[in-house]
């Protein structure tokens, strides 16, 4: 007998406050594209509860593209596809079908700077003309050069110690950066264990 796919302890807990938070944001038919869905716990979670949205997740890592098969295969929705291979920083980025939200949750802390640049250049580049055109983003964050708690001032320096380009980001200047690919800062969610949820849209032309 096969053993079950792993499950993440961190999706357990914050998969229902992320719920919440999409299902009071996505419009009711939306398609999200999922960057970085890990072991698919979350999106999972939120196809059961978000029938009418079509959720499309993405991997780069094979060892989690893995789990995230199993987990599909174990628990097939008609509203998940299949998962994409997609790295932010490399690509291939999907092109042709309609996006209308790009949902990326604890990914930027974890890697590196050019990481979050790649992920908001592509992001504006999926987006569906017309559509929602929301970015959001899931996880710790400085405010203003500070940390929100000390448990994230622990969490950072423990992931600098890992690899000095990772960490924690400054709100300001993930904000900023999105600014420079077309996006507008519209909403910021406090969510439990001192997270945030970032809602961007496509900035307004004319």
């Amino acid at each position: 007998m096969s053993l079950p796919p792993p499950l993440s302890a961190a999706a357990e807990r914050n998969k229902e406050p992320i719920l919440a938070f999409l299902a009071a944001t996505l419009p009711p038919r939306a398609c999200v594209l999922e960057v970085a869905s890990g072991t698919g716990q979350h999106v999972l979670h939120f196809a059961a509860s978000l029938s009418g949205v079509t959720w499309q997740p993405s991997e780069a890592d094979a060892v989690r593209r893995d789990s995230l098969a199993a987990h599909l295969a174990q628990a097939p929705r008609a509203n998940v596809l299949a998962p994409l291979v997609l790295d932010v920083e490399r690509g291939p980025w999907p092109a042709g079908a309609r996006i209308d939200a790009v949902l990326c949750i604890n990914m930027i802390h974890i890697a590196p700077w050019s990481a979050t640049r790649a992920l908001t250049n592509g992001a504006a580049a999926v987006l569906a003309p017309g559509g929602a055109g929301l970015l959001i983003l899931y996880g710790p964050y400085r405010e203003e050069g500070r940390h929100t708690a000390p448990s994230n001032a622990q969490f950072d320096d423990s992931l600098r110690a890992r690899d000095p380009t990772w960490g924690v980001r400054e709100l300001g200047e993930v904000s900023a950066l999105a600014a420079e690919h077309g996006f507008e800062r519209r909403r910021v969610e406090r969510l439990p264990a001192n997270n945030l949820c970032i809602v961007f849209g496509c900035a307004s032309r004319g």
